[in-house]
């Protein structure tokens, strides 16, 4: 299924497609039962599978998928067009990312964006329905110092990552909120 609009193009991010280059790249990765929004965003009723494709770049702007976003081991420096809320899992694992800009919003199951280059979150999910497993990342050095993905997420409020630095201060405040005593020191990140 698919909406028809009456018009011929639809901009996605400056770039404009039309419904005819949209069902192109629907058909070339198998996307299915999906609708083309008046933004020209799809949404799909299902999976969306676009692993293992030797992509730099997610090749639309997706809204809502129902069920499971796969785009990992491609070659992707950022997500956008990454749809807004995804009702199943969302794997981006073995990618080039060094932030979350551009993921979903909303994920009702496990996020997996493992092996890829993180240095901060900025961009993450505010709601994970599940598992966020984030292994293989250098990040990783702070994350583990949380018991949980919760903890964590809510950690980064106190806003201390600055790429490979860290806010001394707020980062006490953060870990202190929760009784875990600051490290001496962080490898691959330094104080400010």
């Amino acid at each position: 299924m698919r909406y028809i609009k009456l018009f011929e193009s639809f901009s996605t991010d400056g770039e404009s497609k039309s419904l005819s280059e949209i069902d192109t790249i629907c058909q070339k990765f198998g996307i299915t039962n999906y609708t083309v929004n008046s933004d020209g965003s799809v949404d799909v009723d299902g999976d969306v599978n676009l692993s293992y494709k030797g992509l730099i770049e997610i090749p639309l702007k997706f809204g809502k998928v129902s069920r499971g976003f796969y785009c990992q081991d491609n070659s992707l420096n950022g997500l956008e067009g990454a749809p807004r809320e995804v009702g199943g899992h969302f794997i981006c694992d073995g990618n080039r990312l060094t932030n979350l800009e551009g993921a979903p919003i909303e994920v009702s199951g496990n996020f997996f964006c493992g092996y890829n280059k993180l240095i901060t979150l900025e961009g993450a999910p505010r709601l994970i329905g599940g598992n966020f497993d984030l292994y293989g990342n250098p990040i990783c050095k702070i994350y583990n110092l949380f018991p949980d993905h919760k903890s964590f997420m809510y950690s980064l409020d106190y806003n201390y990552l600055r790429g490979t630095s860290i806010v001394r201060s707020r980062f006490q405040e953060a870990l202190d909120e929760l009784d875990i005593e600051l490290p001496e020191s962080i490898s691959g990140y330094k104080y400010i």
